[in-house]
C-alpha cells in the first residue's frame, strides 16, 4: 500500500486483537514466584499470534542496520572476574549432557560459545538455513524492544502475556485446559521424555525450536504460548505478585521495580532483571514444569540465549504506559 512504512507492514499482517478484562493471574499450586493468585485488569490491546521470526527480525537487521548485544564486543568493567576468552561476541547455548547430572546446576547443560547470536543459533559454524519461520532466539532486552519500537508497538507487560496465553481460560493450568496432554496428545515443543538434559525422546519432530505456529492455537488464536521458546516482557522481576488487597482488582500492572529486580545472590553481577513467560522446548516435566500461562522466570537484561525470544503487542488507541 503506498505509504505504508517497513513498520506498520510488519504489523498490519495479523496482529489479534484482544478485548481486555480480568483474570486471575498468577498460581497458588505451583512455584513460589507464581504466587499468590490475584485478580487483574488489563485494557484491550492487540498481539502477535506468534513469535517473532527470524525472517522478520532479519528484515528489520536489514533495514535498520541494528546489531544485537551477542554481536558487540563485551566491557571487561561490566564482567569483573569473567575469563578473557568469554569477553568476546557470543551468547548462551543449550548443550546436552552426555548422561544424568545433578539438576540443580544449570551451568553443566548451558555454554558460553564465542560467536553464537541470532544469525547462527548453535555458534559460528550454524546458520538459519531452513529456519527462516524458527522464532528468533539470542536477542537481549534491548535487542526485542528494539524490534518493537521498530513495527510501532512494544514488548507486553507480563499480566497482557498471562491475559493473552490463557486464552479466556480462567484459572487453567495450562493454554489448553488443565490436562498436560489431553487424550495423550502433546500440545507444545517442550522436552520430549523424563530424561533431561542428557536424552530426548524426539517425540516433538524438533531438537530445539519448531517453525513459529506448528502447535495448535490457543483460544484466542495465539500460537505457542506454551513452550518453544521463553519471551521477553517490559516488566522488571519480582520474587512474587504483589499480595492481593483492596476493594478491586489492580488495572495494567506493571510489575516489580529496577532496585528490587537484581539477584541479592550475585552481587557481583550488578544486572538488572526482567520477567520472562512460556517456558521453552528445554521445559521437562521432571526438571521445569513451566509451559503454564502463570509460569515466570528472571533473565538478565542482557543475555540472550538459545531458548529466548520474543513477541510484540500495540495499543489500539493512544494510551499512557510506563
Amino acid at each position: 500500500m503506498a505509504g505504508t512504512t517497513a513498520s506498520e507492514r510488519e504489523r498490519s499482517a495479523d496482529a489479534v486483537r484482544l478485548p481486555g478484562g480480568s483474570f486471575t493471574m498468577g498460581s497458588d499450586r505451583h512455584y513460589p514466584e507464581e504466587r499468590p493468585a490475584h485478580l487483574v485488569r488489563v485494557d484491550a490491546f492487540a498481539i502477535d499470534p506468534h513469535e517473532v521470526t527470524n525472517a522478520a527480525f532479519a528484515r528489520f537487521a536489514a533495514a535498520t542496520g541494528y546489531v544485537t548485544v551477542a554481536e558487540r564486543p563485551l566491557d571487561p568493567v561490566d564482567y569483573p572476574g569473567a575469563p578473557a576468552e568469554n569477553l568476546v561476541p557470543g551468547s548462551m547455548v543449550f548443550t546436552p549432557t552426555p548422561g544424568p547430572v545433578d539438576l540443580r546446576h544449570l551451568s553443566q547443560w548451558w555454554t558460553w560459545v564465542p560467536g553464537a547470536s541470532w544469525r547462527h543459533p548453535e555458534g559460528p559454524r550454524s546458520d538459519l538455513s531452513g529456519r527462516e519461520e524458527h522464532p528468533v532466539v539470542h536477542v537481549a532486552h534491548e535487542d526485542a524492544a528494539a524490534y518493537a519500537a521498530w513495527v510501532g508497538g512494544r514488548l507486553p507487560t507480563e499480566a497482557e502475556w498471562e491475559y493473552a496465553a490463557r486464552g479466556g481460560l480462567q484459572g487453567a493450568d495450562f493454554t489448553w485446559g488443565d490436562e498436560a496432554r489431553p487424550g495423550g496428545r502433546l500440545m507444545a515443543n517442550t522436552w520430549d521424555g523424563p530424561d533431561f538434559p542428557w536424552r530426548s525422546t524426539g517425540e516433538s519432530g524438533w531438537e530445539r525450536t519448531a517453525p513459529v505456529g506448528s502447535f495448535a492455537a490457543n483460544g484466542y488464536g495465539l500460537f505457542d504460548m506454551a513452550g518453544n521458546v521463553w519471551e521477553w516482557c517490559q516488566d522488571w522481576w519480582s520474587a512474587r505478585h504483589p499480595d492481593a488487597g483492596g476493594c478491586c482488582a489492580p488495572e495494567n500492572p506493571h510489575g516489580g521495580t529496577l532496585a528490587g529486580s537484581y539477584d541479592r545472590r550475585q552481587p557481583q553481577f550488578p544486572i538488572p532483571r526482567k520477567v520472562i513467560k512460556g517456558g521453552s522446548h528445554l521445559c521437562a516435566d521432571t526438571y521445569c514444569l513451566r509451559y503454564r500461562p502463570a509460569a515466570r522466570r528472571p533473565q538478565p537484561v542482557d543475555t540472550g540465549m538459545s531458548h529466548l525470544g520474543f513477541r510484540c503487542v500495540w495499543y489500539d488507541e493512544p494510551h499512557q504506559h510506563g
